[in-house]
């Protein structure tokens, strides 16, 4: 599995199940980005749940300008199905410290990319380490996305967003996790 459905991920977290693997009924393409962070899983879940209010990628591209927010903020790791992540993507399921499945709700990008479902998973490697792995599941049979030129397209660009967002909540959390 090469670029850009694969970025990081090993072989064994590639064969690994997940849980947006249980939301994305049909043929499907299965994407996956990792990242090794110096910070313990509990403080990189938190700043995954940072994700309900900012995408923490280009910011002038996707967050209107606006810079995502470079301390937590308390309480946004009380999680409950239904909530909105980065505007876009609803919370449906969710494991606490471990991982949060995301569904495209959005019926604009829905409708483009189909009804893709990303799990967002952290896991301790080693003492004061872990490795924060992304499963996105893209349909392709609903949507546009369908047509390869636009799913190469959004391979590509998810790529570069995503490979952006891992290592800036990665840097966040390896700095916290230094102050103690």
């Amino acid at each position: 599995m090469t670029l850009p459905r694969n970025w990081g991920a090993s072989p064994a977290e590639v064969a690994a199940p997940y849980p947006c693997d249980r939301f994305v009924g049909g043929p499907s393409e299965d994407w996956f980005r990792a990242v090794t962070v110096e910070a313990g899983a509990d403080v990189v879940f938190a700043w995954l749940c940072q994700l309900k209010v900012a995408p923490y990628s280009y910011d002038l591209l996707d967050n209107g300008g606006r810079r995502s927010p470079r301390t937590r903020t308390a309480g946004l790791d009380r999680l409950e199905l239904g909530q909105t992540f980065m505007t876009i993507f609803d919370l449906v399921d969710f494991t606490p410290g471990r991982q949060v499945t995301l569904r495209m709700a959005e019926p604009r990008f829905a409708w483009l990319f189909g009804a893709l479902v990303v799990s967002y998973t952290v896991r301790d490697r080693e003492p004061g380490t872990s490795r924060l792995v992304v499963k996105m599941r893209v349909p392709v049979e609903s949507g546009p996305v369908r047509v390869g030129v636009i799913r190469a397209l959004l391979g590509w660009g998810d790529l570069l967003m995503m490979r952006r967002q891992l290592r800036t909540l990665g840097r966040l959390a390896a700095r916290d996790a230094a102050l103690g």
